[in-house]
């Protein structure tokens, strides 16, 4: 199913650049994840375990507050509501989100409860052992009451409310009431426990596959899905798989399945606020629920590529995206696919060479002309006339080699990023779309002579002649080969 679904890099990357112009909201568990680092050496001679030999110590936000630290690492303002006890744990978490920027004032302290703090001591770059601090009760009504006036009294500033339930007080049936009731925009929770009931009316829910099988009663995901879809009515059901990737479900469509994008798997902690952060975003930013799973997954393969609780940038995502699309294997681009790609590219600061021709032989020129042509800039692009367009400029018995080959051919050489094939009535308007930096030609043509050049000057590109060498062409090649058979033919009589 994902290899069927359409994917507009253009239109995915412009949402991205727009995560800086959305404010959310997160609601729920923040966390203070404390990593001690040391090495291990010897067997304790009290009991038959491992003695770590401490080296350093470091802190970073968790549950709710990693969601927070994903958000504001993908570049969009975050407020947040929560609460923290009255301890050093939660000094560290309020002082973090004021380095950030995230505006705190819906997060209240309990002094009769600690702030949540998992400390995980980690050696050779593997977590030996877990300790939690923490009180699962629910927060009073009175924190209750506080946390619902104020997302009432700044609903309308949100464009989406996230919602992170780490089954740890914050997040009761009162205070979801109350974001269900009143908000009709986005909301999208990241559930737990059993009874998913108190999640009714939610845009979206995004359970783990066990999570989706313990609040179902169901083995098969896609009928716990359909049960969640019905019952809670919920516009779409997000299932993280693992390293299987992410399954979406809507109401009367079939099941879409993003396969994941993780090269290696080095911590996973954390890795489901990753993907309820970048889905909050993608779907905020106008993009599709399939276009959404599409970037969470890549986004959780980023984190779950480094130790410990971790986020991915605007940066990452926009590498990782375009280097994971499923036609970036071949260098061979639709007019279409290349317009997208050199956007992004563009916006990454490369310079564009563009150049065209027929390459119907390939050649020690043409070799020359596309090595000098990419000395120029950081990307070289290269435009070939399709069959029927060298037909009409060599004649009938032209091109030796089909389109296809041809592309093939020269997307084998190193100093050609992408290839696209094009008709020769297409070149102008073809040069209009990618408007590259530097338009090159061989030194045989005349400047005012080159095919779009008018083009290129007007926008402020430049067009580069390449010098050749005299005497080499493909029609020459070609009449070679024909004079050369006929006296081979004629000797062998």
């Amino acid at each position: 199913m994902f290899n069927s679904m359409p994917i507009d890099l253009e239109k995915i990357i412009t949402a991205i650049h727009h995560f800086s112009d959305l404010r959310l909201l997160v609601v729920g568990d923040v966390m203070l994840d404390e990593y001690l680092w040391g090495n291990v050496e010897r067997i304790s001679p009290e009991a038959p375990v491992q003695v770590v030999d401490i080296r350093r110590q470091n802190f970073t936000l968790g549950g709710a507050a990693n969601v927070v630290n994903n958000l504001i690492s993908l570049g969009s303002n975050v407020y947040v509501a929560s609460v923290i006890g009255n301890d050093a744990a939660g000094e560290i978490i309020k002082d973090e989100f004021k380095r950030l920027n995230v505006n705190i004032d819906g997060l209240f302290t309990d002094p009769s409860r600690p702030t949540t703090k998992k400390t995980r001591v980690m050696a050779i770059n593997q977590q030996m052992i877990r300790l939690d601090y923490e009180k699962r009760e629910e927060i009073s009504r009175d924190l209750e009451d506080k946390i619902n006036a104020y997302i009432k009294d700044n609903l309308s500033i949100f464009d989406a409310i996230l919602v992170s339930d780490y089954a740890k007080g914050v997040v009761t049936r009162g205070i979801l009431t109350e974001v269900i009731k009143k908000k009709d925009g986005l909301i999208l929770i990241d559930p737990k426990g059993r009874d998913f009931s108190k999640y009714k009316g939610a845009t979206a829910i995004t359970p783990n596959i066990k999570e989706a099988i313990l609040a179902s009663g169901f083995e098969d995901i896609e009928k716990a899905a359909r049960k969640f879809l019905d019952e809670l009515d919920l516009k779409v059901v997000f299932i993280t798989r693992g390293k299987r990737g992410i399954s979406l479900f809507e109401k009367d469509r079939p099941p879409i399945h993003v396969p994941a994008r993780a090269r290696e798997v080095y911590d996973v902690s954390g890795a489901g606020d990753t993907v309820l952060a970048t889905l909050g975003l993608s779907i905020a930013s106008g993009l599709t629920y399939f276009e959404a799973a599409l970037l969470a997954n890549i986004a959780a393969g980023i984190v779950v590529g480094k130790v410990g609780t971790a986020t991915v940038t605007q940066e990452e995502l926009l590498d990782a995206l375009v280097s994971d699309m499923p036609f970036s294997a071949s260098k061979i681009k639709e007019i279409n696919q290349l317009k997208q790609i050199v956007n992004y590219l563009k916006a990454q600061g490369k310079k564009i060479v563009f150049t065209n021709g027929c390459f119907d032989l390939l050649h020690v020129g043409h070799i020359h002309l596309l090595k000098e042509s990419k000395r120029l800039g950081d990307i070289l692009i290269v435009a070939i006339d399709d069959d029927e367009s060298v037909r009409r400029l060599k004649g009938e018995a032209r091109p030796i080699i089909n389109q296809f080959e041809r592309a093939q051919i020269l997307s084998a050489l190193d100093c050609i990023d992408y290839v696209t094939i094009f008709s020769t009535d297409q070149l102008k308007d073809l040069i209009k779309e990618i408007r590259p930096d530097i338009l090159t030609k061989g030194s045989d043509y005349k400047k005012e002579d080159v095919v779009g050049r008018e083009i290129v000057e007007g926008y402020g590109g430049r067009v580069a002649l390449i010098p050749v060498a005299e005497g080499i062409s493909s029609s020459k090649i070609i009449n070679n080969i024909v004079n050369n058979g006929m006296k081979v033919l004629q000797s062998d009589k």
